[in-house]
């Protein structure tokens, strides 16, 4: 994959990625990404993600089965981040929201408001 290699990955070796929703342009989550889940993503179709927590390399959705189908994969101008376009399978959101950017902040209130539904539970799907 030669377009991996003109990529500016940061000095930790990873990459951010807005993944957002390819039909409603609905941006879903901030991940990073190192040439493996790259790499990994291309090929299966699936957005991988390196979960920085763990070290490791999955593919999203892999504990709840709510995967991210690839359809694009878009970078910036720098080429020191990408956007990648999804299918997303019932929601990106590990708190049970379609996105994980559910919360507006309210400033008359001085509080983050919830601004979407709930799609899941999460201890249902988490347990």
């Amino acid at each position: 994959m030669n377009f991996v290699d003109e990529l500016i990955f940061g000095s930790d070796g990873l990459l951010p990625v807005a993944v957002t929703d390819h039909d409603t342009d609905r941006l879903l989550v901030l991940c990073f990404l190192n040439r493996e889940a790259l790499v990994k993503t291309v090929e299966e179709g699936i957005v991988h993600v390196f979960r920085r927590s763990k070290g490791i390399v999955v593919a999203k959705g892999t504990d709840s089965g709510h995967v991210q189908r690839l359809r694009e994969i878009r970078v910036n101008c720098d080429k020191n981040s990408l956007e990648i376009r999804v299918k997303q399978e019932i929601a990106a959101c590990a708190h049970g929201y379609y996105s994980c950017y559910y919360r507006r902040w309210n400033e008359a209130e001085e509080n983050w408001d919830v601004i979407d539904e709930r799609i899941f539970d999460p201890e249902e799907v988490y347990s």
